[in-house]
């Protein structure tokens, strides 16, 4: 695990209000039990628990959507779990998050989105690059890449932010999202993510916006195979998006045509497991991916409610399929080939790993 931690990484499916520590969920909390807006009761166990139901993880959402209705808290949420990302060395890192309205707050989905720029702004623990804006081709040598031989320096990570299309939204709302997007892209946001209840609604409501925002040039990235809708899956994989998220229930024929495709997958081992959908992690189909060197990436999904961190995905990783450090150094170098990032970040990053396998491999 101290190895895992010290490795850098990167993470490419984070549910930015399913990443939220456990101390702010509490302290928030209690604050809304305060003034009468929640019973602090029913949800103080469920806070306190790791090893959580599948009931109270939706408990916990709940909770969260309350919560994130207020500007100043989606910001402070943000920072933290950037920072948290970033302490157990993610050098790079995709936030999702579905732009949120609110009339009775006064929140609209820009507003909303800009205070999730206002807290990635605030992070302070670490050198933060986190709009495309940022990147001055000039400084081809990042000072990212002196952070693993210099023990004096500052982290850094990359932040970009992708746009999640929520399954109950109407196709106006998509576009609506989409067209945010296009717009704040100098602010870091790089795609679209099409998530939500997989048993809502139909996927082709969206394709309209998902095939607008493909010509504007952002990446795609869609929740894939959480439930067993077949011709769904066979659809999805037909729009030829730039990666999946999860794939757990794809039949034959489905696996066939992911695998002639080499369309890149975002692995979630534990929220798999914590949702029951795949019964163990010794049948995940990260084995079989992983065998025929299909293109994958492992994440977290949801760090805060499913009590993991990226780090310990990459131990579960280890010790279920038998991995060596250097093949765990490997999937993770891999994954800069499969972000949403621009050019010149991808090839820092690169350099990034080149320094560290020496210092973690060589040495």
């Amino acid at each position: 695990m101290e190895w895992c931690i010290s490795m850098p990484k990167v993470e490419l499916h984070a549910h930015l209000n399913g990443s939220v520590r456990d101390s702010t969920l509490l302290e928030l909390a209690k604050d809304l039990g305060d003034k009468g807006i929640i019973v602090f009761s029913d949800v103080e166990h469920v806070i306190l628990k790791n090893d959580r139901s599948l009931s109270e993880v939706f408990k916990l959402f709940d909770l969260i959507h309350i919560l994130t209705t207020d500007h100043s808290i989606v910001s402070r949420i943000t920072k933290e779990v950037v920072e948290d990302f970033a302490a157990e060395n993610v050098v790079y890192l995709e936030l999702r998050t579905t732009p949120k309205r609110n009339d009775s707050k006064g929140m609209t989905k820009r507003s909303y989105m800009e205070a999730v720029i206002t807290g990635l702004r605030r992070v302070c623990t670490v050198d933060i690059d986190c709009a495309s804006d940022d990147i001055n081709p000039r400084k081809e040598t990042s000072s990212c890449i002196d952070n693993i031989s210099n023990g004096l320096s500052r982290k850094k990570i990359y932040v970009r932010l992708l746009l999640s299309i929520d399954r109950r939204e109407t196709l106006e709302a998509a576009m609506e999202t989409v067209k945010l997007a296009l717009e704040m892209r100098g602010a870091g946001v790089v795609g679209i993510d099409l998530s939500g209840n997989p048993r809502v609604g139909d996927w082709k409501t969206f394709l309209p916006a998902l095939v607008f925002a493909r010509e504007q040039g952002l990446r795609v990235t869609l929740h894939c195979g959480e439930v067993p809708n077949h011709e769904e899956i066979h659809s999805m994989l037909d729009f030829h998006p730039d990666r999946i998220g999860h794939a757990c229930c794809l039949r034959d024929d489905a696996w066939k045509k992911l695998k002639s495709m080499k369309i890149p997958v975002e692995i979630c081992l534990t929220s798999n497991i914590r949702t029951s959908t795949i019964s163990s992690v010794d049948v995940h189909h990260f084995a079989e991916l992983y065998r025929l060197k299909h293109p994958l990436t492992l994440c977290t999904d949801d760090s805060g409610v499913f009590s993991t961190s990226l780090s310990k995905e990459y131990a579960i990783a280890a010790n279920a399929f038998n991995l060596g450090k250097a093949e765990m150094f490997q999937l993770a170098r891999n994954a800069v080939d499969f972000t949403f990032a621009e050019e010149l970040v991808i090839r820092q990053l690169k350099q990034l790993f080149d320094v560290a396998e020496e210092e973690l491999l060589l040495h």
